[in-house]
């Protein structure tokens, strides 16, 4: 299975280059893009990346809307026109775009969050937050979803 999974912490050197941790590079590397495709997050101060699956992915949701509809062109500005493909070294490092640093806060340090097919780029201290805030959210739905099964039957929602 190749999946971004994992969460690591690097140091940005004094020239702007931070590296990608091992196991990511292996995915990126069986994924078929030269580089990493990596754009603003939509909805969090981070930076949403992967390889030829994510960009896949991507086509695949511009071209399902109507063709010169606004919905599509908002949607292509909003990943393509704001994405940048970052290169890697031999030494397995690149270069994050300063635009792209501002977008999430990032200075001299940066957190790389596996999320399956893609993965994230983070100012570490607000991933800690968003981590906490996103334990809690899970947990809470566990309760939930705890509670809707004794209501079904019994604390494994079995029905006798």
């Amino acid at each position: 299975m190749d999946q971004f999974v994992s969460t690591f912490t690097n140091k940005i050197d004094n020239k702007g280059r931070v590296s990608i941790p091992a196991s990511f590079r292996t995915v990126l590397a069986k994924d078929g893009l030269e580089g990493i495709y990596c754009y603003p997050s939509l909805d969090a101060p981070a930076l949403d990346a992967g390889g030829q699956r994510l960009l896949n992915k991507i086509n695949t949701l511009v071209e399902d809307l109507a063709p010169y509809s606004d919905e599509r062109d908002q949607l292509a500005t909003a990943l393509f026109g704001t994405s940048e493909i970052l290169t890697i070294d031999q030494d397995g490092r690149t270069i994050i775009p300063e635009r792209l640093r501002e977008h999430a806060g990032i200075t001299n340090q940066i957190t790389f969050v596996g999320l399956g097919e893609k993965f994230q780029l983070w100012e570490p201290k607000r991933f800690e937050a968003y981590q906490a805030e996103a334990r809690q959210k899970v947990r809470d739905l566990r309760k939930l979803l705890g509670a809707g099964r004794r209501d079904r039957g019994g604390p494994e929602g079995a029905r006798e």
